[in-house]
C-alpha cells in the first residue's frame, strides 16, 4: 500500500530534474552561437568555457531573479518534489533583493542539477553498452560518444559488471540530487525571517481589524435586538389595553430594527474586501439618537453631556459611543425598564463617561455567554483607558476614563 505512493513521488522528483534538463537547452544553444564567433580570438577551448560561463552566468542568474520565474518554481516544487513553501513572501507586491538571490541561487542549482543528470543519462547508457560489448571484440572499441577507448578481448570483461551497475547508479544519483533539492527548496525559495516576520504582523493587523468588527456587530446589533425585546414585550403586555401604546411599539421596534440592519450592512461590507464601506461609524455625536431609541423601549435615560463632543477625537468618539450602547444594551437586559443615568464629560485630558441604575431583586439575569463587560473592557484596553464596573450603594455603576491623547 505504501510503495505506490513512494514510487510516485520518485518519478515526479525525477521529473522535475526533467525540468531542469529541458531549461539547459536554450542556455546551451546561446552558447552555441556565442563560441564560434570567439573562436578567432581565444581559440575553441577558451571559447567555448567563455561562452559556457557568460550563458550558465550572469544570464541564468539574471532570469532566477524573475518574480514569474520564482512563482513557477515554487508551483513545481511544491507539486513535483512534494516540498510546502509557505506563500509569505508571495504576499509582498515587492520582492526583496536578498530573496531574488536566493531564488536566482535555487534556479542555477536546478540547471546545474538537470544539466548533470541530463548529460550523464546522454552519455552512460552508450558507453554501458560499448563496454558490455568490448570483452567480445578484437581490438580497441570506443565507449559511446566518450572520447576514451578500451581494448577488446576477454581482458576487458570486468567493464561488464560496472557496466551493468551503471544505470542503476544513475538513478541513485538524480534520487540523491533530488532529495538535495528538497532539503535546500525552503532556505532558497521559501521566505526570508523578515519575511515571516512581516507575514506574522499582517496576520497580527487583520486578526485585530476582525476582532473589532465582531465588537461593532455585537455592540450596535445587540443594543438593537435589546430593544426590540424590550418594546415587544411591553406592547405585548397591553395588547389588548392600550392600542395607542402597541402601536407606538411597532413603530419603535421597526425603527431599531431598521437601525440594527444598518450598522449590520455596515460591518458586513467593512468584512468585504471588495466593498467600500457603506455608512459612517457612529460617534458621540450620535448619542442623542441612541439615546432616544433606548427611550424608546420604555427605558427613562436621563443623559447629561457637558464639554465639546466635536473635539474628541475621532478614534476615541467612536470607541466611547461603542461603549455607552454597550452599558445601554447591559442595563436593558439586566434592569429592564429601570432608569438610566448617564453622564458624558469631555475634560481637557481625558473622556469621562459613567452609567447608573438601581439595582432591584426583580432584576432578571442575563444568559451566559454575554460579552458585554468584556468587550467595554477591550475597548477601554485599547484607548489605555482605565474603567470599573460593579454595585456601588444600591446601583450599578459603570465608569470609564478615556484619555484623549494616549502616550504610546
Amino acid at each position: 500500500m505504501l510503495a505506490i505512493p513512494v514510487r510516485r513521488a520518485t518519478w515526479q522528483r525525477f521529473v522535475y530534474l526533467g525540468i531542469g534538463v529541458a531549461l539547459v537547452a536554450p542556455y546551451g544553444t546561446l552558447a552555441g552561437f556565442v563560441a564560434p564567433v570567439l573562436e578567432s580570438g581565444l581559440g575553441e577551448p577558451a571559447a567555448w568555457t567563455v561562452a559556457s560561463l557568460v550563458c550558465f552566468g550572469p544570464l541564468a542568474i539574471a532570469t532566477g531573479m524573475l518574480a514569474s520565474v520564482r512563482d513557477l518554481e515554487i508551483v513545481a516544487v511544491r507539486r513535483l518534489l512534494g516540498v510546502g513553501l509557505s506563500d509569505a513572501a508571495a504576499l509582498d507586491a515587492r520582492i526583496s533583493w536578498s530573496t531574488r538571490w536566493r531564488s536566482a541561487a535555487w534556479f542555477v542549482a536546478h540547471l546545474v542539477a538537470g544539466g548533470v543528470i541530463g548529460a550523464l543519462t546522454l552519455v552512460l547508457p552508450p558507453a554501458a553498452v560499448s563496454a558490455c560489448l568490448a570483452p567480445f571484440a578484437t581490438g580497441d572499441i570506443q565507449l559511446g560518444q566518450l572520447d576514451a577507448t578500451v581494448p577488446g578481448g576477454p581482458g576487458s570483461a570486468w567493464l561488464v559488471p560496472l557496466a551493468l551497475l551503471s544505470p542503476l547508479a544513475l538513478i541513485y544519483l538524480a534520487a540523491a540530487a533530488s532529495a538535495l533539492l528538497a532539503r535546500l527548496a525552503p532556505r532558497l525559495l521559501g521566505p526570508s525571517p523578515a519575511e515571516r516576520l512581516a507575514a506574522v504582523q499582517r496576520d497580527a493587523v487583520r486578526l485585530a481589524e476582525r476582532n473589532r468588527l465582531a465588537r461593532e456587530l455585537h455592540d450596535s446589533v445587540g443594543h438593537a435586538l435589546s430593544i426590540v425585546t424590550v418594546q415587544a414585550g411591553a406592547a405585548e403586555r397591553v395588547l389588548d389595553n392600550d392600542p395607542v401604546f402597541v402601536r407606538e411599539a411597532l413603530t419603535n421596534i421597526q425603527t431599531s430594527a431598521r437601525h440594527g440592519l444598518r450598522d449590520l450592512d455596515h460591518v458586513l461590507g467593512l468584512l468585504r474586501d471588495d466593498a467600500p464601506s457603506r455608512a459612517p461609524t457612529p460617534t458621540l455625536a450620535d448619542l442623542p439618537r441612541l439615546v432616544d431609541s433606548t427611550s424608546s423601549a420604555g427605558i427613562d435615560v436621563t443623559a447629561e453631556l457637558t464639554g465639546r463632543i466635536d473635539e474628541v477625537p475621532q478614534a476615541v468618539s467612536r470607541e466611547a459611543y461603542r461603549i455607552v450602547q454597550e452599558s445601554l444594551t447591559n442595563a436593558a437586559r439586566h434592569a429592564g425598564r429601570a432608569p438610566v443615568s448617564l453622564s458624558v464629560n469631555v475634560g481637557t485630558d481625558e473622556l469621562a463617561l459613567e452609567l447608573t441604575n438601581p439595582l432591584g431583586a426583580s432584576r432578571p439575569r442575563r444568559a451566559s455567554g454575554g460579552r458585554g463587560l468584556n468587550g467595554i473592557q477591550e475597548r477601554v484596553t485599547s484607548l489605555r483607558g482605565q474603567m470599573s464596573a460593579g454595585p456601588d450603594a444600591g446601583r450599578w455603576r459603570v465608569s470609564v476614563r478615556l484619555p484623549l491623547n494616549p502616550t504610546p
